[in-house]
């Protein structure tokens, strides 16, 4: 088996995770405000819904993916509402009152809230759907090994981006007083909202 396809597998999660977007955006935010950990447990979330996505393509599950396209209109309001979730919640917080709110309770929240925004985004997977296609990355009658080997390829790549852009925004962090962090978390929980905003428009236009 050629297990170069692993490391196709890690190109396509660099191309399906954009270093702009409303994921990006909750990831810096949280970043900034709680910590790197906290941004690459968001983009673990994240990387862990591209690898499910990648998996429904590769293994061709078509049943699943049939719904995710039929269904896109619920699965962007569903994204659309969520971003406006939490970016409010992002502006009605304070810094100091989300780095004390709880470890433990952070990592839950912050992986299956980027978990559900990522699978909610229809394009995701059918930036997935072209990519795998326009490489010919789709094989029936391959066995295990090499869906296997592509999804986790995926994985690896996707989570790559993230803790390469989270490490970045780690580096900048210091350059911003706890006064200014507070007006960052404003700004940042108004872009979130924008997007969401964005995506709800989308819907009626």
């Amino acid at each position: 088996m050629d297990a170069s396809i692993f490391f196709k597998g890690v190109a396509v999660g660099l191309i399906v995770a954009p270093p702009v977007g409303p994921v990006a955006a909750v990831c810096i935010q949280r970043t900034l405000i709680q910590g790197r950990i906290q941004g690459i447990i968001s983009g673990f979330g994240a990387a862990t819904a591209d690898a499910l996505l990648a998996f429904i393509t590769a293994f061709g599950l078509t049943f699943v993916s049939n719904f995710l396209i039929k269904e896109q209109v619920w699965l962007r309001l569903v994204g659309g509402v969520l971003l406006c979730y939490l970016g409010t919640r992002v502006i009605l917080s304070k810094p100091t009152q989300q780095i004390a709110s709880g470890v433990s309770r952070n990592h839950i929240t912050n992986f299956a809230s980027m978990f559900l925004l990522t699978l909610a985004n229809p394009g995701t997977f059918l930036t997935l759907a072209a990519v795998f296609a326009g490489f010919g990355l789709v094989r029936p009658d391959s066995g295990y090994i090499w869906p296997s080997l592509l999804v986790g390829g995926v994985f690896t790549g996707s989570q790559l981006s993230w803790i390469v852009l989270c490490s970045a925004a780690k580096k900048v962090q210091g350059m911003f007083s706890q006064s200014k962090r507070i007006w960052l978390n404003k700004a940042a929980g108004i872009i979130i909202i924008a997007f969401g905003l964005f995506i709800l428009l989308s819907l009626i236009t």
